[in-house]
């Protein structure tokens, strides 16, 4: 049931992606409105991850997910009757609030209520589900938008929604007694750090980090002959830096903290962190680069690209079912790290297999093997990162290594985005090299500048053959960084304690302030 509350908000974001033609033809958006029907709903998510994450541990965590599936719900039937742009931002900005409620809370649920490996088993059907959405969606998008409609895209949110708000009925309340009030300064200077800097990242690719490449309406601000990035970004980073300073200051003082950075005390939290960021920028460069090679070089619908990239959601499936057993045997830090190999050595193969004249099933095989890496490491991945978080902390542990995974994948799209787009055109100019200069620029700024949307549309047949050509060029070499970058979670894996293979464990362990961590055995 919780995992299907986080998959609800991941289905949601996939689907609204491949639902964006058909919105922009009936409430006749322009660029604009567009870039913030996405753009809000992850900034809204990756700001009120930690304010909420405390409130939760402090008001309740089923009561804290009950209300922000309530609100994800309210904000879905006021997106599917929205007339206009302004209306449809505005209730994405609350979808964002509500999915910020509900998402932390349920890793912290999971916490606090499994032992074991019930809580090993607990994780992998939340992960494999998480993971396997995030590639269903694109597919179940497609379907719903091709044959009810775009609006179907947030109607469908409700008889899940409803199912959900049922089953935490069933959910035991758990809260952090000693949690006290709150910190006003340390809430404000959350939600600005974090959303300037994922605003930053998210949008340096389209309004330029130094150079602008275009004009920016921003709040009422107007930024024609500068770029607003790299000021989000300062005022991000200055905002999170006083925000450590302020935590460590109250800590020290006795005081209720917004942030406990104790917890990267923690070896099991600190790395684990760290490998979080790693497989968040590696993962999101599949899901940002494939969907779009399939559909712009090779010319498939979003069903079909959808149908391709279910191959991922299967062996995500696949390897989630097969978590409990292996956990009789292997430690959960060597789960993690056989998952990450196979998304690295997917990810090698998916890159492998790309050719402009490819049948569309020749990378399925390496999907599978990716998706089934992301089985075995995403979920186990968060059991490692929470494995020694006292149970009262949970709501707060949940809340940072969910914002450290937004961060990461932020930084996957400034990087593998980057590496894109700069890709696409360079391999154009190259493709046309009998053309002359201005042709050249101008095909290679038309294809960058699309990151490849605008291939389909290239009636000269030479530039339409260069532009595949540079799509295929470009969507490899993010498939072959992606592989390093998982490769390099691998290696910050050695830095995790070794943990002992899961036994069960009585509710008096548990009751005594978090997991066992006796009887430890050998890892890998």
């Amino acid at each position: 049931m919780l995992a299907t509350g986080v998959s609800m908000v991941v289905i949601d974001a996939t689907i609204v992606n491949v639902a964006v033609p058909a919105i922009i033809a009936d409430l006749g958006l322009g660029a604009t409105d567009v870039e913030w029907v996405n753009s809000i709903y992850s900034l809204m998510f990756a700001a009120l991850l930690i304010p909420f994450g405390r409130a939760g541990d402090r008001y309740g965590r089923r009561r804290l997910f009950a209300l922000g599936v309530a609100v994800f719900l309210v904000a879905s039937v006021l997106a599917a009757m929205s007339a206009n742009g302004p209306m449809l931002i505005g209730v994405r900005a609350v979808q964002g609030v509500g999915a910020a409620m509900a998402v932390p809370m349920t890793l912290a649920i999971i916490n606090r209520v499994y032992v074991g490996r019930q809580r090993v088993i607990a994780f992998a059907v939340w992960g494999s589900i998480i993971g396997g959405m995030a590639a269903a969606g694109p597919l179940a998008g497609g379907w719903l938008v091709t044959e009810y409609g775009w609006r179907a895209a947030f109607w469908v949110n409700l008889p899940i929604g409803a199912l959900l708000l049922l089953g935490s009925l069933r959910v035991p309340e758990s809260r952090d007694g000693r949690a006290t009030g709150g910190d006003l300064a340390g809430l404000v200077l959350a939600v600005l750090g974090t959303t300037g800097v994922v605003f930053a990242l998210i949008e340096g690719q389209k309004y330029g980090w130094f150079e602008p490449r275009r004009t920016a309406d921003l709040f009422g601000l107007r930024f024609e002959s500068v770029s607003p990035v790299p000021f989000a970004f300062g005022v991000g980073v200055l905002a999170l830096v006083a925000l450590i300073v302020r935590e460590r200051r109250r800590e020290r003082a006795g005081l209720p903290v917004l942030v406990d950075l104790t917890l990267f005390e923690l070896p099991s939290f600190r790395y684990g962190s760290m490998t979080a960021v790693i497989v968040a920028l590696g993962e999101f460069g599949m899901i940002l680069v494939l969907p779009l090679f399939l559909q712009s070089a090779l010319g498939y619908t979003a069903f079909q690209a959808g149908l391709v990239i279910a191959a991922l959601a299967l062996g995500t499936f696949l390897a989630g079912g097969l978590v409990p057993p292996l956990s009789k045997t292997l430690s959960p830090r060597s789960i993690v790290r056989i998952g990450l190999a196979l998304e690295a050595a997917g990810a090698a193969g998916i890159g492998l297999s790309l050719a402009p004249d490819m049948g569309a099933w020749r990378p399925v095989p390496w999907l599978l093997l990716y998706g089934a890496g992301i089985g075995f490491a995403t979920a186990q991945l968060t059991g490692v990162l929470m494995a020694d978080v006292p149970a009262r902390l949970s709501g707060g542990a949940s809340a940072l290594q969910s914002t450290v995974r937004q961060l990461g994948a932020a930084l996957g799209v400034a990087i593998l985005g980057g590496v894109l787009v700069s890709g696409l055109g360079s391999a154009v100019e190259r493709g046309l090299s009998d053309r002359p200069q201005q042709v050249r620029t101008s095909a290679a700024r038309v294809v960058e500048e699309s990151a490849g949307a605008a291939i389909p549309a290239l009636r000269d047949p030479a530039i339409h053959a260069a532009a595949v050509v540079a799509a295929a060029e470009a969507t490899r070499r993010v498939t072959f960084i992606t592989a390093l970058a998982l490769l390099a979670g691998v290696g910050i894996t050695l830095l995790l304690p070794r943990t002992p293979v899961v036994r069960d464990e009585s509710p008096e362990q548990v009751a005594a302030g978090g997991p066992d961590t006796g009887g430890r055995e050998p890892d890998m």
